[in-house]
């Protein structure tokens, strides 16, 4: 029943890694450093993932955060593009109600141009910003209709990547280009591959939306750890077989920062921790140095979400990180950990991935 789609999704497990291991990036930016030098790194890590056998790259949507970068993943994602030659480049995720559906089908069509046969486009239904923001991005207050008519929105963009509106459609001679009606025309010889859609999610909704429909799944567990069990069950047993998967395959996010030492592996995920802190209570900056992070005067309640954030990073020396990775799997049955870090300095982040390459043996 699959096609060509199921090999492009399923990864293959390298060295001892209980599952295919891939990358998150939100082209963090660091105090003191520039959107151009985050973005570099952004570079940097992907050519590292390649190399050391991480099966996809994902870039994430965010708006109006300071210490994030990839507001605009069609933008990274091609630039990634021609820097790498075999991993799999993808959104984790587009934010699908910020978007008009043709526009999304445009741009990937043309990541799927650049880089056959290794596009993934995860879709959320969150704004990936505040409200307010959202607002903007989306030209209306009616936040909610937008969530409200995610399948809907979905539909219409599978559509359009696969150019397959039936005749009578108001969209019927609407093609989304690049895409496959250039294969259709005279003298066309345009391939028929179209990126890998993913659903992803931090609740039930997704879940159950991707399995009805047969689509590969991705579970926010960086951010949402409490709702992961359940959501991928709900997934499983929702999953109905489709032309794009025989049977389901659920990935989740998760936060590992590895180092030498379990005491700077925890000074860099504080890092991260205040950083996030700072965007819960309206503050949104750069994310702190370490030097910030260890001399902040944390109240009791700050220090209860920090620590909150900090339990659920896998973090320490690489034997701590497989370790935790490993029980991760075991208690999910997720079928590939897609691992991000949100630290301040690029080089720990880069060798925190070099590092659960070599714990793995990858």
């Amino acid at each position: 029943m699959p096609d060509a789609q199921d090999d492009f999704i399923r990864g293959q497990a390298l060295g001892s890694a209980p599952v295919p291991l891939s990358v998150l990036d939100l082209a963090t930016v660091g105090a003191g450093r520039t959107a151009r030098q985050a973005l570099t790194t952004t570079v940097e890590l992907a050519r590292l993932a390649e190399r050391r056998g991480y099966h996809r790259f994902w870039v994430s949507e965010h708006h109006s955060m300071p210490a994030i970068a990839s507001s605009s993943p069609a933008v990274v994602l091609a630039h990634l593009a021609a820097h790498t030659e075999r991993i799999r480049l993808g959104s984790g995720g587009v934010m699908l109600p910020n978007h008009a559906p043709l526009v999304i089908a445009e741009q990937f069509g043309t990541l799927e141009a650049f880089a056959p046969g290794r596009v993934d486009l995860g879709l959320g239904r969150a704004p990936g910003t505040d409200g307010a923001t959202a607002a903007a991005l989306r030209r209306t207050d009616r936040l909610s209709e937008g969530a409200d008519e995610f399948p809907q929105q979905l539909a219409e963009l599978i559509r359009f990547l696969d150019d397959d509106f039936p005749d009578g459609h108001r969209y019927a001679g609407i093609h989304a280009v690049p895409g496959p009606v250039q294969g259709r025309v005279p003298g066309g010889v345009q391939r028929a591959d179209r990126p890998s859609v993913w659903l992803l999610g931090s609740s039930g909704f997704s879940a159950r939306l991707a399995g009805a429909l047969g689509l590969p799944f991705s579970f926010a567990h960086h951010f949402s750890s409490g709702s992961t069990v359940a959501a991928l069950e709900l997934y499983r047993e929702c999953f109905r077989p489709s032309s794009v998967l025989d049977r389901p395959y659920a990935k989740i996010g998760v936060q590992a920062f590895a180092a030498e030492d379990a005491g700077e592996a925890r000074r860099q995920v504080l890092t991260g921790a205040l950083s996030m802190l700072r965007v819960r209570t309206g503050r949104p900056g750069l994310v702190p140095t370490p030097e910030e992070a260890a001399s902040y005067d944390f109240s009791p309640a700050e220090r209860e979400f920090v620590d909150s954030r900090i339990a659920n990073v896998v973090h320490g020396t690489p034997e701590a990180v497989r370790e935790g990775l490993n029980h991760l799997v075991k208690t999910t049955g997720v079928d590939e950990l897609m691992i991000t870090t949100n630290a301040h300095g690029a080089g720990a982040r880069l060798r925190s991935y070099e590092l659960i390459a070599d714990v793995y043996g990858m």
